[in-house]
């Protein structure tokens, strides 16, 4: 038989046709709704427009500003979504809800073959959700991961969507064993390394043309500590964001280094609201690009955070990081030592970024090779 022919048993129509004539078939519907997600989504969307394969994005407008990010997608140079619901800010079942109306109502109008999720936010849940009920074989990009902690409600949607995906594409191995502990089909898991390393190979040389904002703030090469706080569990709470912030003042007092902060808008309401004042040292600015945030970690003496992005990326551009969490679903940070778990206790805060500004910078990056979304897309031109 030709090697360059392929019997297909799903139909008549498809038995002996060319292997390209059948990929042009398949039909990819990447969906997302959040900026970690477009970034991490990326290089996938950039392999396959190198590869040819028919694919269009959906974005469900998860994220506060539609207007920021349509900047992400003309910054990374990424086309823009054929979709976008605009679903906005809302309670986890009013988000989720209008997004599986919005989701199935253009999985049913394009009929793909697969749709492709990243991450543990409500637009993956709902993605998941609707794709399986519709019989569409459902991808999940950095599965397996796990917090252990099902207060948190990524946790609730990372679980969900594991055990509803056929495609689990494990970053690590350590989210390979969570996968398997849990009963998945070790035939349908594939340790893949993240996309987030893409990313930043990919992203950061045009960083650095494209963005100046360490003249734009006047900041010194590892003379700031640069901060990200937003998530529900932290920012809601006025004690945890009472915590941090205090944190955040006896580290600049330690330091005397200017203490840079893109504040979430959730997290700039809740402060309005729960009336906390912005300690001396702490300079808040307005949500910024990736391109200018990739930028401001890079060249960081510490970085601070609550984000599950934040934390690999620090570690794969050898950054220390401290977590304002009790727990992490990135044990991996952890376990090569740039990483360290503070919670929001304010002298916790302080003991552990005092304890991560003297760390040696020479850990290794767990989280793959760079090439995690060309080895996703050769895994379902195999598989499908």
């Amino acid at each position: 038989m030709n090697e360059n022919k392929i019997i297909i048993t799903g139909g008549a129509g498809f038995v002996g046709r060319n292997l390209v004539e059948y990929f042009k078939i398949m039909k990819v519907a990447i969906i997302l709704g959040t900026r970690p997600e477009i970034i991490k989504m990326a290089p996938i969307i950039r392999a396959c427009e190198k590869s040819k394969i028919d694919y269009f994005i959906l974005h469900t407008g998860q994220h506060y500003s539609y207007n920021l990010d349509k900047l992400f997608f003309e910054e990374l140079e990424l086309p823009k979504p054929k979709y976008n619901l605009e679903v906005g800010s809302g309670t986890h079942a009013e988000e989720t809800g209008k997004m599986l109306i919005g989701i199935e109502r253009i999985l049913k109008k394009e009929k793909p073959s697969l749709i492709l999720v990243e991450g543990d936010t409500n637009t993956v849940l709902a993605g998941a959700l609707a794709a399986s009920k519709l019989h569409i074989k459902v991808g999940h990009v950095e599965a397996g991961l796990r917090s252990c902690d099902r207060r948190m409600p990524e946790e609730i949607n990372r679980l969900l969507t594991d055990h509803t995906s056929d495609f689990l594409f494990a970053p690590t191995q350590s989210a390979n064993r969570n996968l398997l502990r849990e009963g998945i089909d070790k035939n349908k898991i594939f340790i893949t390394g993240n996309t987030i390393v893409d990313a930043i190979y990919q992203n950061l040389e045009l960083a650095n043309k494209k963005s100046n904002i360490l003249k734009d703030l006047n900041l010194t090469k590892r003379k700031y500590i640069l901060v990200t706080a937003h998530r529900e569990e932290n920012v809601d709470n006025e004690s945890r964001l009472k915590g941090i912030l205090d944190g955040l003042e006896k580290t600049y007092k330690e330091f005397n280094f200017m203490v840079i902060y893109p504040i979430h808008p959730r997290a700039k309401k809740k402060i309005e609201k729960f009336n906390l004042k912005v300690p001396e040292g702490i300079k808040l600015i307005e949500p910024i690009s990736f391109l200018e945030f990739l930028q401001l970690e890079a060249n960081a003496k510490l970085v601070l955070t609550d984000s599950g992005g934040v934390q690999e990326e620090t570690c794969i551009l050898k950054i220390p990081c401290v977590t304002l969490r009790d727990n992490t679903e990135r044990p991996e940070t952890l376990e090569v030592g740039s990483n360290i778990l503070a919670g929001t206790h304010p002298k916790k805060i302080l003991e552990c970024a005092k304890l991560m500004s003297d760390k040696e910078r020479k850990w290794e990056n767990p989280f793959g090779d760079g090439k995690a979304g060309e080895r996703i897309l050769k895994i379902l031109k195999e598989k499908l």
